[in-house]
């Protein structure tokens, strides 16, 4: 039986086997408070995209997080991870997470299930400035804010502070076209730092500008961005509606294709 026929496959330390049976000690406090730093790199045909780019993100969480880490042993571990792994729907994702007791997991994962179109619910969220720029494991209240916006017949959670400033989805950014321009939130207002946005800002031009509800309900599109999505266009935002017809965003998502593959391809 082949790597991809396997199903996901995890690395624990360097030791690879089946996602399934891996497993920390529960005394883990990655596990007991959460206290770690992850990310998540997709895979293209066996071909992990910006991967650079999400090494130094990690370094840069781990760094704020005071987590020691060991950055060449983490490439060795993913690398031998995705060779064994291979190629198949199984494996389209590969997760790094670094738990405080010094544990460096990783698993293979499939792409998750989502609509072409998403309804987006807006959620009060009010974002934790410490943990500004650190992707950490701490991520219960963006999974709540999804779980209570599926609740009420949504897709996914629109975070919105509490002072109506629309700042990004739970696990994606957020960007809107009013005219001619493509906007999007702007980091000051404590939102991840993507990598995806970035391609986004640098294939669509697109500018940072404060946003609110009310600016997106003016918007002739809307749209999101992250690793898992690429682009995928918005239908709704709680009851304002968009058309089904995205141009733009279908332009944008086109362009961000050509670049990941381009980078790729290099």
């Amino acid at each position: 039986m082949n790597a991809s026929a396997a199903g996901s496959l995890a690395s624990l330390d360097g030791s690879i086997m089946p996602a399934a049976q891996a497993v920390i000690p529960a005394t883990d406090e990655g596990l007991l408070r959460g206290d770690g730093a992850f990310e998540v790199i997709r895979v293209y045909d066996g071909r992990p995209f910006a991967f650079e780019a999400h090494m130094a993100r990690l370094e840069r969480s781990a760094g704020n997080l005071r987590l020691p880490i060991d950055l060449e042993a983490v490439r060795a571990d993913a690398h031998r991870l995705l060779a064994q792994a291979g190629v198949g729907p199984d494996h389209d994702l590969l997760r790094i997470v670094l738990t405080r007791g010094g544990r460096r997991l990783m698993l293979t994962e499939p792409l998750p299930p989502s609509p072409e179109r998403l309804r987006l619910k807006s959620i009060t969220y009010a974002p934790t400035r410490i943990l500004d720029g650190v992707k950490s494991l701490s991520y219960a209240a963006n999974m709540l804010a999804g779980r209570l916006a599926r609740e009420d017949g949504f897709d996914d959670a629109l975070l919105v502070s509490p002072h109506g400033r629309v700042l990004e989805a739970p696990t994606s950014s957020i960007f809107w076209v009013q005219g001619e321009r493509v906007l999007t939130p702007p980091l000051a207002d404590h939102i991840l730092a993507s990598i995806t946005r970035a391609v986004v800002i640098e294939v669509a031009q697109a500018r940072e500008q404060a946003c609110t509800l009310e600016d997106l309900a003016a918007a002739s599109e809307v749209f999101i961005a992250s690793t898992t999505r690429e682009v995928q266009p918005v239908a709704a935002v709680d009851e304002q509606s968009f058309a089904q017809d995205s141009p733009v965003t279908a332009h944008i998502a086109a362009g961000v294709s050509a670049a990941i593959q381009s980078e790729l391809g290099s």
